[in-house]
């Protein structure tokens, strides 16, 4: 993991995407590699995107992702995974929710959700889909889509999985904890539209 790695993060107010970020940035930071994050909130309160940019590495100059040089995208929506698809690098990789939350304006009918997963399939190859809300709630809870996506995402990544449990550990009130467990295991156990460099 010698040269800077970049995820981008993508999703909607109230998705859980920044706790997300947190438990990525605290298992990269126990491996012993520098991390530096970027969080962007479009009235996250309202629906609107919130971005995080994740660079770690070695030694990571700065916070911000360069123009099309994302290695990963996770997206918990598809419209934000369409939205930010243009920061993924060549041969770059993008995970994506199949979840769609309507923005403001195709609420009040200004325009229309577009055909995204299609669109996206079209302008890069490494594109996987899963169903994380269905996922989440078989795992017990419908809250934890967020961490269904990080157990995707862990699949991709070359970290022993008992970095990322004994992170959540540490991350979730112990209510919770049991059903946050089984939603990464069943995201990093996935194998549902594994579609990597095939058109």
């Amino acid at each position: 993991m010698g040269q800077t790695k970049n995820i981008l993060i993508v999703g909607v107010g109230g998705q859980g995407t920044i706790l997300a970020s947190r438990v990525l940035s605290s298992v990269l930071q126990k491996i012993g590699l520098e991390v530096k994050v970027s969080e962007i909130h479009g009235m996250a309160q309202r629906g609107g995107s919130v971005v995080t940019q994740v660079r770690y590495g070695q030694k990571v100059a700065s916070p911000i992702i360069p123009e099309g040089q994302a290695d990963i995208i996770l997206a918990f929506e598809k419209l934000e995974a369409l939205r930010w698809l243009t920061c993924l690098k060549e041969e770059g990789i993008i995970l994506i929710n199949d979840q769609r939350i309507d923005p403001m304006p195709v609420i009040i009918g200004a325009t229309e959700y577009p055909d995204t997963l299609d669109n996206i399939r079209q302008r890069t190859k490494n594109v996987l889909v899963i169903d994380a809300l269905k996922a989440a709630q078989e795992a017990g809870n419908a809250k934890t889509v967020n961490i269904v996506l990080l157990g995707l995402l862990a699949k991709f990544m070359d970290i022993d999985q008992v970095v990322w449990l004994e992170t959540i550990e540490e991350t979730v009130p112990p209510k919770f904890l049991q059903a946050n467990l089984k939603a990464f295991k069943a995201g990093f156990a996935t194998t549902e539209n594994l579609n990597l460099g095939k058109d």
